[in-house]
């Protein structure tokens, strides 16, 4: 019995011993890992924001990342996170501008008439503005008529989706009206879906397969599929000056310019690895583009 208990001291000092290590072994493994500093730190941000849906944040911390020259680790990732946001952000108003001018259409009511053309208004300067922006990322990234062999966009998916279609803009189209509530709603709903939509555009399928790829880590896409895609986001770009929304002939001329640009350095890219359907792809830009520019 005194034999057993002399010897208990020393088990437990061994169970305490091998726990202490145990325990020093966890903390070492879940160490925090450092935050990065700089660039890297600042592009991080903006992928925490894209995450979290805050696309004006996203916009404000790839802004001097996207414009260093010459171009630095992160200047690339930050363009084109940047183009995606803007396409995203002009196609929500795109759609926010349909929806509200087909209701001043319909409607019978005089006074949704005079709103909705003026929510269509405001709709189309807000895309406008996100046209220019998206113009001037997309200049920097194909100027000359040059792009990359290949891009990488890496941010995570939004957490927040947007709808496959948006059930304030239904109402709209029939003449009904909204409140405001659900205007905002509609606001908010055009820009996650519109987000949603250059994101599957993007890397060549849907929004399942954008979601998928960009949660997996950086998603590499090739520099000719990323040029036709830019050149149709840019093609819509330039509709926002055109004849039936907002009559400016030097804005839609410039954002052609740089449509043509993609469609240009796509074409070639394929010259070194020829493709019959992407090159009609961006022979297909440069003929929207001029004949937008003929219709003005």
């Amino acid at each position: 019995m005194n034999e057993k208990v002399d010897h208990l001291p020393t088990f437990y000092c061994s169970i305490l011993s091998a726990g202490v290590a145990v325990a020093l072994l966890l903390v070492a493994c879940s160490a925090p890992t450092p935050r990065p500093t700089g660039d890297a730190a600042t592009y991080e941000d903006a992928k925490t924001m894209f995450k979290r849906g805050r696309f004006d944040r996203t916009l404000e911390f790839t802004e001097e990342l996207a414009t260093q020259r010459p171009n630095k680790d992160f200047t690339q990732r930050a363009q084109v996170l940047r183009l995606v946001t803007y396409a995203g952000i002009m196609q929500g108003y795109k759609e926010l501008a349909e929806g509200y001018g087909k209701g001043s259409e319909t409607t019978k009511n005089p006074h949704f008439e005079v709103e909705y053309k003026r929510m269509r208004n405001d709709a189309l300067h807000a895309g406008g503005q996100a046209a220019l922006g998206l113009g001037d990322v997309a200049h920097r990234l194909a100027e000359g008529g040059q792009i990359a062999n290949e891009l990488t966009l890496e941010a995570p998916y939004p957490t927040s989706e947007g709808p496959l279609e948006l059930a304030e803009l239904i109402k709209v189209r029939t003449g009904a009206w909204i409140e405001p509530e659900q205007q905002d709603a509609a606001a908010k709903s055009a820009q996650l879906k519109g987000i949603d939509d250059v994101l599957g555009a993007a890397v060549g399928g849907d929004r399942a397969k954008a979601r998928n790829a960009m949660n997996a880590g950086p998603v590499k896409i090739e520099g000719v599929d990323f040029a036709i895609f830019l050149g149709h986001q840019l093609v819509d770009a330039a509709g926002f000056f055109d004849r039936k929304r907002m009559r400016d002939y030097q804005k839609l001329k410039s954002l052609g310019d740089v449509a043509n640009e993609a469609a240009t350095a796509a074409l070639t890219l394929l010259k070194e690895t020829p493709d019959t359907d992407k090159v009609k792809a961006a022979k297909k830009i440069q003929d929207q583009v001029k004949a937008a520019l003929k219709a003005m």
